[in-house]
């Protein structure tokens, strides 16, 4: 067990075994419970991170990427088949007519070789001769004649040859016409069977996800008891306070060791010098009682009241609704009168240090380590715990100290600040890290998520990542609800809010919406109804719970909804991103994301 407080002084008490101090003097809140109590090390995300269900979502992307290779073949092979039908369409129309001349010109032929032999009146070589005038009229009348002749064959033979071109044409077109037709039904054929593929691994992967799910469950319940234990010692510890007849002091009077108020003793420490900023003080069963100030007092009870509210990051993370982690630090000791700066780094760089083993609760932890510079700070709890609002958690907990190789250090808020000391910077040069996660960059605003259809948008797996959840995995109580059954991280959410706000301003009621975050089980139902369109389950942006489909009239484009929300979404952070525009390639107008 680690001890960083001072040695000897502090006695740590097992909570579940209810066990009583030895000694005297007693730290405020004690987190630590018996062996197998606490939540498992590992990030509660990181029990669907099994090989199995890896491999799943691999397999469902070959499949998901074949589907929509298949979907592009099979639309072009249908376009043929529909270019083949209306050609053979034009073709049998040709071939009618030419049909239709021939038959007509034949029916001249016929009456004209009639008449040949059954009118006298007919002329005719004989009859001109007879009725001639002279060689000229002879000549004249005979080459007529000849024309005549010449002119009602060419007409026939003419109509014969048309008719046989387009005989020839619309057997070409319905030879083509099959060809095309079998193409897609072979394309069918293959787009059926990945559809049954895709079907078989939807299926694997809700079995494999109610199994990690399970797991989760059982980690947060474990959290939120730890979380509900941890509370109850903090409220126990003030009640002693108060029991022992202590009015906790203000910070200013805890700031000189050798001006303390009456019935309160210095803390010595490591070093045997006096702390500052801390006291003790001693009850009537002769124990001794770690003594704060009133600000941090309240400050760690203001912390106390946050557990279990989502972590959010970015400067959005003050409250109340949700925290980032120096969010909370910052809110809860500038709530309690103390000036704490915004950023962790800050913090650090800006607030008075104490040494490791000087170090007390409601004292602040930073972590690195340090090639990732200051990225989370907490509140020390006790020499094995401290509180935090967690991205790899998703909320404010209570969790265990890390190694000693990432606690870049501690600083006391009752103590003021110093001018800023050089504190850690990221030099690793890879992704960074914050409050206890990776923290990827943010989607652009202007595409950088990968369309997929309108049952909900992909992109790449770790776009718009957020905590230690994978995509449609992160649980509710770390999301913060819009609408009826709908839920949005709580950044997210608290902007979509105020866009309602001002589109009720406008229109007269809130955004009406269709569709938020998504769960992966929803995902993969959704991939297995519609596997050629949806996105892979676990890349689908409503994943992130960034990402919602509005109605209302929003779902046209050139509707004046629409066009309020072009105007004005931007404002509030979100954004219909360009694949989704007219043009874009896949419209959506109803699609809406959180950029922040």
């Amino acid at each position: 067990m680690r001890r960083w407080l001072v040695a000897g002084s502090l006695a740590l008490v097992t909570v579940l075994a209810g066990a009583v101090p030895a000694v005297a003097e007693e730290p405020p809140v004690e987190a630590g419970v018996a062996p197998g109590a606490q939540p498992p090390d590992p990030r509660p995300g990181e029990a669907f991170a099994s090989p199995e269900i890896a491999t799943l979502q691999r397999t469902a992307g070959t499949v998901q990427r074949e589907l929509t290779d298949l979907t592009g073949r099979i639309e072009g092979a249908r376009a043929k088949l529909r270019t083949a039908d209306a050609e053979l369409r034009r073709a049998t129309s040709a071939r009618k007519r030419a049909d239709a001349v021939v038959a007509a010109r034949q029916d001249e032929v016929d009456r004209y070789s009639g008449a040949v032999f059954s009118a006298l009146g007919q002329p005719n070589e004989v009859r001109l001769f007879l009725v001639a005038t002279s060689e000229r009229d002879f000549l004249d009348g005979a080459q007529l004649i000849t024309e005549l002749r010449d002119e009602q064959q060419r007409r026939l033979t003419s109509a014969v040859n048309r008719q046989s071109a387009a005989q020839r044409a619309e057997q070409a077109a319905r030879g083509a016409r099959q060809v095309a037709a079998n193409r897609s039904a072979q394309l069918e054929r293959s787009v059926s069977d990945a559809r049954g593929r895709a079907e078989a691994v939807s299926s694997e992967l809700r079995g494999q996800l109610a199994d990690a799910d399970a797991a989760v469950r059982t980690q947060q319940r474990e959290q939120q008891r730890l979380n509900q234990r941890t509370a109850a010692n903090w409220r126990g510890y003030l009640d002693r306070l108060s029991a022992a007849g202590i009015q906790p002091p203000a910070a200013a009077d805890l700031a000189d060791p050798a001006r303390l108020p009456a019935g309160l003793t210095p803390v010595p420490g490591a070093d045997g010098t006096a702390q500052r900023g801390i006291a003790r003080a001693t009850n009537a069963n002769g124990q001794r009682l770690l003594v704060l100030p009133k600000e941090t007092l309240d400050a760690v009870s203001k912390a106390m009241d946050a557990l279990g509210k989502p972590y959010v990051p970015g400067a959005t993370g003050s409250g109340p609704t949700a925290y980032s982690c120096d969010g909370l630090t910052s809110t809860v000791y500038r709530e309690a009168g103390l000036a704490v700066p915004d950023t962790a780094a800050a913090q650090l760089a800006e607030g008075v240090p104490v040494r490791r083993t000087d170090a007390q609760p409601g004292d602040l932890i930073f972590l690195g380590p340090e090639r990732y510079g200051v990225q989370s700070v907490g509140i020390l709890l006790d020499g094995r715990s401290m509180l935090v609002a967690d991205a790899s958690r998703a909320n404010v907990v209570v969790r265990e100290l890390p190694g000693k190789d990432t606690v870049l250090g501690f600083t006391r808020p009752s103590l003021g600040n110093r001018d800023a000391a050089p504190v850690p910077e990221a030099t690793d040069g890879g992704l960074r890290w914050r409050c206890g996660s990776v923290l990827l960059p943010a989607r652009l605003a202007d595409g950088g998520a990968e369309p997929a259809d309108s049952a909900g948008s992909a992109a790449p797996a770790t776009a718009g990542a957020w905590s230690g959840y994978p995509n449609g995995l992160i649980p509710s109580t770390s999301l913060c609800q819009v609408a009826t059954g709908h839920l949005l991280r709580c950044d997210a959410a608290q902007a979509y809010l105020a866009m309602s706000e001002a589109y009720a301003g406008r229109f007269g009621q809130p955004l009406c919406i269709t569709d938020s975050y998504r769960t992966y089980t929803t995902q993969t139902e959704l991939y297995a109804r519609k596997p050629g369109l949806a996105a892979v389950p676990g890349t689908s942006n409503h994943g992130w719970a960034l990402a919602v489909d509005l109605c209302g009239g929003i779902e046209s484009f050139g509707s004046a909804q629409h066009g309020w929300m072009r105007a004005n979404a931007g404002t509030f952070g979100w954004v219909n991103p360009d694949w989704a525009r007219p043009g874009g390639g896949r419209e959506e107008p109803w699609h809406w994301e959180f950029a922040g």
